[in-house]
């Protein structure tokens, strides 16, 4: 569900439950953002422009098998993730595998608190009046950002600002990495990190062993939850039009170390001369 911030419809969800239906497939949502996902069906899609939040998030889960879920997102909380299932199947395999590698099914190595505030996340992270502020946030800073002719994914999604850094960059090669080269600049220039979404992160094909450039070289700009104010959404934007305006001055990347797994995460660079 919900991929880099837009959604998926609740039609597009009847005719994949139909299609694996079929096939005898079983569907496992990502769900970590389906409370989101949820407030854009009852903004976009017919007919649910007046259905509460809760309503639409059940609908949606009922095409499913079950779904795993990160609870750092819509749940608000800082640590803690859970996988659900109506599956009885599912659920007595993933039971002895929770055993194995996190804790007893019954906490699955989680505090009691943390459990605690999952259930509670759960319930605010839905509230109609608090995902309007969450998604008009992310489109306020997005608006502030095409004001100024930056470019940028659109429409808005509902988490995050994805700068196309093929486009900001374009005097650069895809070899000197655009993507992580504009994080890297935003960082230094106001000390916001943001994360490379490109490249980087797609890696090598497993069998040459050749980069991978796929179409998108994408920044994002995540906003926690609950955390900044629309002062800070102005600070962010005057940063990244500041670099846009001088792009050209902007040098690429040379990658120096690679680890063998998650290099977005652990690679090292160094600046290269114009």
């Amino acid at each position: 569900l919900y991929g880099r911030g837009q959604p998926v419809s609740m039609q597009n969800l009847r005719e994949l439950r139909k299609f694996c239906n079929e096939y005898k497939l079983k569907i496992i949502y990502d769900a970590t953002r389906s409370s989101e996902n949820a407030y854009f069906i009852r903004e976009r899609e017919k007919g649910y422009e007046n259905t509460p939040i809760v309503e639409i998030l059940n609908e949606m889960m009922s095409y499913s098998d079950g779904c795993i879920y990160s609870s750092k997102k819509d749940c608000l909380v800082n640590i803690g993730g859970f996988l659900a299932t109506h599956d009885k199947d599912i659920f007595e395999a993933t039971r002895s595998m929770v055993v194995v590698y996190e804790g007893l099914h019954t906490y699955g190595g989680m505090a009691g608190r943390d459990m605690e505030a999952v259930a509670r996340g759960l319930r605010e992270g839905a509230q109609y009046e608090y995902l309007k502020y969450r998604v008009n946030q992310v489109r306020y800073l997005g608006d502030l950002l095409m004001e100024a002719s930056v470019p940028i994914v659109k429409p808005t999604g509902g988490h995050a600002v994805f700068l196309n850094a093929l486009e900001f960059l374009p005097h650069l090669s895809r070899d000197q990495w655009p993507a992580q080269t504009l994080s890297a600049a935003i960082y230094e220039d106001s000390a916001v990190r943001s994360m490379e979404r490109g490249a980087i992160s797609k890696g090598r094909d497993s069998e040459t062993g050749e980069n991978i450039f796929p179409k998108l070289e994408l920044v994002r700009l995540t906003i926690p939850r609950r955390v900044y104010t629309n002062t800070h959404m102005e600070y962010t934007a005057n940063s990244i039009v500041n670099l846009y305006e001088k792009r050209e001055s902007i040098p690429g990347l040379k990658m120096v170390y690679e680890p063998k797994y998650l290099r977005f995460f652990q690679a090292r660079f160094e600046q290269l001369s114009l």
